[in-house]
């Protein structure tokens, strides 16, 4: 790789590997020591191809999220199946992974533009803006951004926009959907907001049981389907849809509570090992 080569946005990729690299090392422990990150389905990540792959995901924290996932996926590429054990994966990143997030998120501090310079695609929220509501018009240099981004490679998105659950998913999700026909990979997270503060910078409380589970890619009729189909089948797989707020039987709270006993055992198992 020569030392100058840039990617499409610009950003030095030898720059772009060392921030990874540090950043990587410096958040390990939040995700396997200080609270332990279970993973599910991160077999099918080594299949995917090397671009246009758009990972939909719910949200959580402004940070945390993200970078759980390129630890997750860093590790899957190289061989580590449902397990971030040893940082070492982290020294050859892959380096076309970006992530959707709010530009005026991104433009906050040093370390929120730092994190940037990693594999952000700021997008300005056409929903809101400074803590308020807005309305505006999308911008079409926005939706083009992301379309570059899935040309080169990985892009990870919360299509809700919010880290409050279960807000209704963003039409301008579909429409990439319908534009660029990408591979769409659900991914389910839970435990974060129980770990981290808001902006996912620091850890709240520790010994969190933080999950990750990578679904199928989703089967998508990118031609006939409509935005609205889209939209749902997104919901049901990051498990967001409105159905998921039913009030649960005494026997289905049992069922959970002996479902979230069995990760822990298992959580617990290997991270003696």
């Amino acid at each position: 790789m020569p030392l100058f080569k840039k990617n499409p946005f610009g950003h030095y990729l030898f720059l772009k590997k060392l921030l990874i690299r540090y950043l990587g090392i410096l958040t390990h422990q939040r995700y396997k020591s200080f609270n332990t990150l279970e993973i599910e389905g991160s077999d099918i990540i080594k299949d995917l191809p090397g671009e246009n792959v758009l990972f939909v995901s719910n949200h959580q924290t402004y940070f945390a999220d993200v970078v759980a996932m390129f630890h997750v996926f860093n590790a899957a590429l190289s061989g580590r199946v449902d397990s971030i054990k040893n940082v070492g994966y982290i020294w050859h990143p892959k380096l076309n992974i970006y992530y959707v997030a709010a530009a005026e998120t991104m433009k906050q501090s040093l370390l929120a533009k730092i994190l940037a310079y990693a594999g952000s695609v700021s997008i300005e929220r056409t929903w809101r803006s400074e803590g308020k509501d807005v309305k505006r018009q999308v911008k079409m240099s926005d939706i083009s951004n992301i379309g570059t981004a899935l040309t080169d490679g990985w892009v990870i998105t919360f299509p809700q926009g919010t880290t409050t659950p279960w807000k209704p998913i963003r039409k301008g999700t579909a429409h990439i959907i319908k534009k660029y026909k990408p591979v769409v990979v659900p991914v389910v997270i839970d435990g974060f907001r129980r770990s981290f503060d808001k902006k996912g910078l620091r850890v709240k409380k520790k010994g969190i049981l933080q999950s990750m589970v990578i679904k199928e890619p989703l089967d998508i009729d990118y031609e006939n389907e409509s935005m609205e189909q889209i939209i749902e089948k997104i919901e049901f797989a990051i498990e967001q849809h409105p159905s998921f707020l039913k009030v649960l039987s005494p026997q289905e709270i049992l069922d959970l509570e002996q479902q979230n006993e069995k990760r822990r055992y298992r959580n617990s198992k290997k991270f003696k090992d």
